[in-house]
């Protein structure tokens, strides 16, 4: 289990409620130790740092969070900075908003910023991320692929991601934008992968011991390839639509849970979490 998950993680689907009850976004605060905590919001992912940064801090003071940074880390130079990593190992949390994906993994990646995320990460000090933030969790991220649609060989963009937790691939706005096409793609060409689709104003709070629970208004979609008994994806042409059969699918609302490692759903009842 030590190989999937060395922290806590709150990965979220993308336009997550900000000004309603905004249950997501509380458990996010809940996560990083209250209110009087500090959260460090990083806008690398988007190329409007000013007014999504502007969004979150007006955000996450109406919930109550006393210190809140912002930091628009928009350049590899900027990454290498002492004072950054500086800036951002200072914090009880740390908030990747949307934007691209691949906006961050080119940014940070192999700098002294994602190393300082990946020892905060690994001391426990939640890691949440949303929309492409949250594409980012994963050691391998779908970076570009064709929405409502059938599976389509070669429909699938994949890039390395941040690697705070290993063996899934995380899709988000995952019912709203038509992405289970794409995600059984990425499914069967590695069924070794779990399919995480995470809704809108959903998020899965992902434990150390390498399971997570639902929360939020919609729920999350689990595909499964170990069970796969028939597949043609090796066969295709470009563009040619998949067969599949014996795929395992899972529909969980908040409060459900998943073992990645066991590959099996956790009921609230038996949530130990909850």
């Amino acid at each position: 289990m030590e190989d999937l998950v060395n922290g806590n993680l709150l990965v979220i689907g993308g336009a997550e409620d900000k000004w309603g009850q905004s249950k997501v976004l509380k458990h996010a605060i809940e996560m990083c130790g209250g209110p009087e905590s500090k959260i460090m919001v990083l806008t690398t992912a988007t190329q409007k740092p000013e007014e999504v940064g502007k969004e979150y801090r007006a955000v996450f003071s109406r919930l109550g969070v006393k210190s809140i940074d912002v930091l628009n880390v928009d350049s590899r130079t900027d990454a290498n900075s002492d004072s950054v990593a500086q800036k951002i190992s200072g914090a009880a949390g740390v908030f990747f908003t949307g934007g691209d994906q691949l906006r961050i993994t080119s940014i940070l990646g192999g700098t002294k910023t994602a190393k300082v995320l990946m020892d905060m990460y690994k001391k426990g000090i939640p890691i949440i991320g949303t929309s492409a933030g949250a594409s980012v969790m994963s050691s391998v991220m779908i970076v570009d692929g064709n929405g409502n649609s059938a599976a389509r060989k070669c429909t699938l963009g994949m890039s390395p991601g941040l690697g705070f937790i290993d063996q899934v691939i995380i899709d988000q706005h995952f019912e709203q934008r038509g992405r289970l096409g794409r995600l059984l793609i990425g499914v069967a060409q590695n069924p070794s992968v779990l399919g995480i689709g995470i809704d809108e104003d959903t998020s899965i709070k992902v434990y150390s011991n390498a399971s997570f629970e639902v929360i939020g208004t919609n729920c999350v979609t689990v595909i499964d390839g170990y069970t796969i008994q028939e597949s043609n994806v090796s066969e295709l042409k470009s563009e040619e639509i998949i067969a599949l059969s014996n795929v395992t699918i899972h529909i969980l609302p908040s409060g459900y849970g998943y073992d990645i490692s066991q590959r099996k759903i956790i009921r609230p009842k038996e949530n130990k979490h909850n």
